[in-house]
């Protein structure tokens, strides 16, 4: 059983499988073959190695931990040890495709028989397919015309009631080994905020079910407060399935689609999905964009703007206190992704594909598929992207969804004691009100790095002018 993106026991369909069998030999590999900007990143890397020791414990130690060519150390394997058959879930990276192409005629030239499971995605790629047969492009019809009118999901499965694991000592480097730890302790906080594998996966499950889901249409877009799943690195590792969250969500709310909560929820279970399916159909998508007329654009060259925003030290607060959560936690709440993309791509004008690599060595829920997509919606070049003109204004948008300041302010101590009116625009603020706040712009925090209405304007002239050369 190679485990990949499954590193669970329940709902596990290769390790369901694998269980009827026989004896089986659990096996995980840290690739080394995957191509350059496909290793996971310094905050994923930290995620795999916890989540790795709790799946070993599930496994009573028994779990086999390698690196290297995968190919090569499985068909190593599988005539050291006389193995009849190699089971996997898939994954849909177009690397990871190839390479597991490739992996299972290999095994059935040596007569090694080789299943696959779907254990990620609530529906496979291929099975969705407009009424033309091509890719939906759009989300809406995508999901509701596509995914909602398919087969339902299949139901979650339970452990394997029985498992019976062989253990080769020889055969494991350990946990350890891969060096997936940083070298230094800017991790501290992940720790605090999460509880990597299987049982965290769970336990952040109940707590959304039932009444953050019943609210959370109310809720999501609120970054002070409990109200989205933080679900999504624990999906991304395969603690849990969706298929677990799709029907526990049916479940704690009597399966009422009326309910505009359950529905918002699933729609982004949903939107998840999109972003693997446009992964498989549009392979190309984590480098190039999806609409090819950007491919004229002129990104500016701004490594000092760059730093800043990745410093969180902008001078817009919303931007700085989401740039300042996701370094201190590896996460960063839906809304404020969308705002401190806006502000890299179009009040900076910097590359989206810049942003993209950031959040990929940052994220803890560091998704190829996910982040490719999404920055390139925010960039406008994506599928189903945000127009052009939309250019968030992240003062409006904090004052909006973060009225009393309290995200804000747990992120940018420095301004906490200014009043509400003045919190997403300090540099509004008068002297006096600046020094009853203890603050000095430009010393104890920046002033703004661009003119937040000129930038705007730049933004749509360029967009423009790319739409009138198309």
């Amino acid at each position: 059983m190679w485990f990949r993106q499954d590193l669970r026991l329940r709902d596990n369909p290769a390790l369901h499988y694998a269980a009827q069998l026989g004896p089986v030999m659990a096996l995980f590999i840290q690739d080394t073959a995957a191509p350059d900007g496909f290793h996971p990143g310094a905050a994923s890397r930290w995620w795999l190695h916890q989540s790795l020791h709790a799946l070993n414990q599930s496994l009573n130690d028994k779990l086999h931990v390698k690196q290297g060519n995968a190919t090569d150390i499985i068909v190593q394997l599988v005539k050291q040890q006389g193995i009849r058959q190699v089971v996997w879930n898939r994954q849909y990276e177009p690397w990871q495709i190839d390479r597991d192409t490739a992996l299972k005629a290999a095994l059935k030239a040596l007569g090694v028989e080789v299943k696959s499971f779907n254990s990620l995605l609530l529906w496979e790629p291929w099975n969705v397919l407009n009424k033309s047969g091509e890719p939906y492009k759009v989300f809406t019809p995508y999901y509701r015309k596509g995914c909602l009118q398919q087969p339902a999901p299949r139901p979650p499965l339970g452990a394997p009631d029985e498992l019976h694991l062989e253990h080769e000592p020889s055969l494991d480097d350990g946990i350890d080994a891969l060096q997936l730890m940083p070298q230094i302790d800017w991790y501290e906080g992940m720790a605090d905020a999460w509880t990597p594998g299987e049982a965290g996966a769970s336990e952040r499950l109940s707590a959304f079910l039932p009444q953050r889901v019943a609210d959370y249409r109310n809720h999501r877009d609120q970054p002070s407060l409990p109200g989205t799943s933080r679900l999504s690195p624990h999906l991304h590792f395969g603690e849990i399935s969706p298929h677990q969250i799709w029907y526990a969500s049916l479940g704690a709310l009597h399966g009422d689609w009326e309910q505009p909560g359950l529905d918002t929820f699933l729609s982004e279970l949903g939107w998840r999905e999109f972003s693997y399916y446009l992964l498989y159909h549009f392979n190309n998508l984590p480098q190039t964009n999806f609409n090819r007329r950007f491919d004229a654009f002129q990104w500016r060259n701004d490594p000092t703007g760059l730093r800043a925003w990745q410093r969180g030290m902008t001078g817009i607060p919303i931007v700085d206190a989401g740039m300042r959560e996701l370094w201190h936690t590896g996460y960063m709440h839906n809304r404020v992704r969308m705002v401190v993309g806006s502000f890299l791509v179009k009040n900076l004008l910097v590359d989206w594909r810049q942003g993209e690599r950031w959040f990929w060595d940052c994220l803890v829920d560091g998704d190829l598929a996910a982040n490719s997509a999404s920055w390139q919606w925010v960039a406008g070049c994506g599928a189903d992207a945000a127009p052009y003109f939309r250019v968030f204004n992240p003062v409006l948008q904090g004052e909006k969804f973060d009225a009393k300041g309290d995200y804000v302010r747990r992120w940018c101590p420095e301004l906490s004691k200014l009043p509400n009116k003045y919190l997403h625009q300090p540099w509004q603020a008068s002297d006096q009100v600046l020094r009853d706040a203890n603050l000095t712009l430009g010393q104890d925090y920046p002033h703004p790095i661009v003119d937040l209405k000129a930038s705007r304007q730049r933004a749509l002239d360029a967009f423009a002018a790319l739409k009138e050369t198309a």
